[in-house]
Parts: C-alpha cells; structure tokens; sequence
C-alpha cells in the first residue's frame, strides 16, 4: 500500500523524513561490472561489443551489422502508421519551437578601460544519444534528445539503442528519421557507452553522451564523465501533484498511474488539503489499475513507493514540494501560477487541471528530460545549452592592457607567480 502521512500526525515529520531519505534506485553494486565491460570495449572494441552484445542481447551482430542502414531507418518510417508519423511531425516541430527560442547571442562590448570583451557560443561536433529499451521502447525520448542537438548545430549525432532479436522498434527508427539522424547503432547497454566514449574501428568517440537508461549505463556514464561530457544520470521518474478537492478523481487517478507504469521504482506523490478526496483517487486508481496493459508495473510502483500528503492548506504545499524537488511538479488547484511562484525546486511544473504531465512528455514542447532523485535542487532539464559551449574573448589594445596593467602585476607576484607578472609588465616597457 502507498504511504500515507498527515500533517496532524505527531510523528508527520518523522514520516516524511523516511519518505526523503528512501532509496528507490536499484541497490546493487554493478561498478566492478560496468568497469569491466568499459575496459575490455577500450581495449578489444568491435570484438568487445559483438561478443557482450551476444551475451547480454543474444544478438550476432557480425550477422546484423552494427549500424542500422538507411534503407532500414526509410523502411521503419514507411511502416508506421500515417496518425503515428503526424504524432511524431507535430511533436518534433513543438519540440523544435520551444527549443529554438533557447538559443542565446554572443555578446561583445568595450568596457570603461578598453577592453574589448566577449562570449561566443559554439555548438559541440559530435554527441551520442542513448535510447533506452527494457520494458517499453521510447519514441518520444529520440525527439527530446535529437532535436535540441539539431537546433544548437552539432553536426554529428549518433544514437544507440539496444534491439529485440536484433530488431529495433519502428518508431523509434522512425522518430530518429524525423530528427534528422542518420547514424544508428543497435547496441546498448555500458558497452554502448564504451563505445561512444572511447570509439571502436566502427563507432567514432563523441563529445557529450546523453540520454537516460539502467543502472548499468548511468554507473558507465559516471565512469567516462572526464574523457566525455554527460548531461545527468537519470534515476527512476517521479511526479508530485498537488491537488484541491474539486479536481476529478479519475483524473488525478491516471496522472499518478501514467508516471507508475513507467517502472517499478518510479514515484507517484499525492499531495492535498482533503482527505475524502485523497480516499476517492485511491479508490479509483484501485479500479482503473485493472485495465491497463502494464498494471503490474504500475501496482508495484504504486504500492511500494507512492505516497498520500494530507496537509492542513495548501499553503503550506511549497515547503514541501521543495523538500521533494521533484522531476515533475502537477499543480491542479484553483490558482496554480500563484502557488507555482512559491517553488524553487522542480524539473518542470504543469500549471491547472488540464495539463496533465504527459502532455510534456509528448508535445507540449520543453524537454522531457529532467533531474530526478532531487537533483532538481542544483540541475535543470535537458535544453539547447546541453549542446552548446561558452568561449569568453578578451582584446587588449597598448593603452587599454596599460590601464588595467598594474593590479594583475600585483596579483601575479602575491601568487609567486613571476612569469605571469614578467609577462604583464614586459608590453608596458
């Protein structure tokens, strides 16, 4: 059964307490795994991911092939149905909008000394997009990780995804198609990582990895962090939503269900000021359990880690929710844009009754790719500036370095760093 904790309670704080430190992500050490696997793809490279891609996927990919051609990605398009191609063009165009108005300008100015200043953005040259597989295939997930890619200018974008009996889900093909990327590989897992971190006779290494997956690609995410840029490392979904009395059960029933089915460990948080209502919405997610596809998986997740916040007001909602931060924050009341401005802490916020959060995760535009685990704190989600640079510029004129000269001299000999000031002072001569 969720847990369900009152603010009148005596022991509340105590409660909650429990409910912030408990841990949800997969508690097995698989560092010595993911290590090994890195290491030998370093070091073997194409034999290296046939042989773990046969053991992990019993996939032969000398018989597949590594890359996916674009006779393959073209032929996927062309098997989805027409109402799933249109989902995917009106989800990548929204997606591309709200991303393009991310892109920032170079600034360029003189300051009062002279000196010219300056900030350049540049795009990175290469980027690996990590497509999960598992228990559901993500189509979506290709949209939000290519096309902010897309739209910064990187010029390179690889995908890997693991496939099923050496088949890759259609839509996702697809999706990649929509997005413009051309070079796909079906390998998965920490090799895959290896792989794009390191580069293989097949694979060329890439800048930045991006993308979320198990515990065994964000723990070789984590390990070749340094050698390439990574965006995050994911951790299961989570969802609070804050809800008032005069919202549909039914209604709150599915937005807590829709982020449960994603996995067992995903994390469903109801918080409000009724607790009549909080029993009718979990009275209809025992019902409306029973008809969906992955009610297993959503049970679970329910039933394990789902939570019931009755509070005295929700006023005193915010507190809270910036204790959680969660990936995703539902405000279905009577003034969400009020009580929105009272948190600092959440991936991303659904403002009024009807914006269920799955709307973002499809078409509403902002990227799906958000912090979990309370990383909302100190990360944001996935955005244009993933795939961007910042080179700042300095330009010195004799007169302007001369008006400046004299302090860096002084720091420079307070640092015992000689040659720095000999290097200042020598241009004033």
């Amino acid at each position: 059964m969720p847990l369900k904790l009152y603010a009148t309670d005596k022991h509340y704080a105590e409660k909650l307490d429990q409910l912030l430190k408990k841990e949800r992500a997969e508690s097995k050490d698989v560092a010595d795994v993911v290590s090994k696997i890195i290491e030998d793809v370093r070091h073997n490279g194409d034999a290296a991911l046939i042989a773990l891609t046969k053991k992990f996927d019993s996939i032969d990919l000398t018989e597949k092939g590594f890359r996916v051609s674009l006779e393959e990605i073209r032929d996927a398009r062309g098997s989805v149905s027409k109402e799933q191609l249109t989902a995917l063009t009106v989800a990548a165009n929204r997606i591309e909008s709200f991303h393009a108005n991310q892109k920032p300008n170079d600034l360029s100015y003189t300051d009062e000394q002279g000196v010219g200043l300056g900030l350049r953005w540049s795009a990175l040259d290469a980027v690996g997009l990590y497509v999960p597989g598992g228990t559901a295939s993500y189509p979506s997930s290709v949209l939000m990780n290519a096309i902010p890619s897309k739209v910064a200018g990187v010029k390179r974008r690889v995908i890997t995804v693991p496939s099923l009996n050496g088949e890759i889900n259609p839509m996702v093909l697809a999706a990649a198609d929509v997005a413009g990327v051309t070079e796909v590989y079906r390998i998965g897992g920490a090799q895959a990582i290896a792989a794009l971190a390191y580069g293989t006779s097949s694979i060329a290494p890439v800048d930045k990895i991006v993308g979320p997956g198990n515990a065994y690609v964000a723990t070789a995410k984590k390990m070749v962090y340094g050698k390439v840029g990574i965006d995050s490392i994911a951790g299961p979904s989570e969802v609070v939503i804050v809800a008032d009395q005069k919202n549909n059960p039914e209604w709150i029933a599915y937005d807590l269900l829709a982020q449960a089915e994603h996995d067992t460990a995903a994390q469903s948080i109801l918080i409000t000021d009724n607790n009549s209502f909080a029993d009718l919405v979990v009275s209809a997610i025992d019902n409306l359990l029973r008809d969906l596809p992955r009610s297993e998986i959503a049970e679970k997740s329910w039933n394990d880690h789902g939570a019931i916040i009755v509070l005295n007001s929700l006023d005193e909602a915010p507190i809270l929710i910036d204790m959680l931060a969660p990936e995703h924050l539902q405000l279905a009341t009577e003034n969400p844009e009020i009580l929105s401005k009272k948190v600092s802490h959440a991936g991303a916020i659904f403002l009024g009754r009807y914006t269920p959060e799955a709307i973002g995760d499809y078409v509403a535009g902002p990227n799906h790719v958000l912090p979990t685990n309370k990383t909302a704190r100190f990360s944001s989600g996935l955005s244009v500036f993933d795939f961007l640079k910042r080179t700042t510029i300095v330009d010195c004129n004799r007169d302007s370095l001369r008006e400046i000269a004299s302090s860096a001299i002084s720091l420079a000999k307070a640092e015992g760093l000689d040659a720095h000031a000999r290097s200042i002072a020598i241009r004033m001569k």
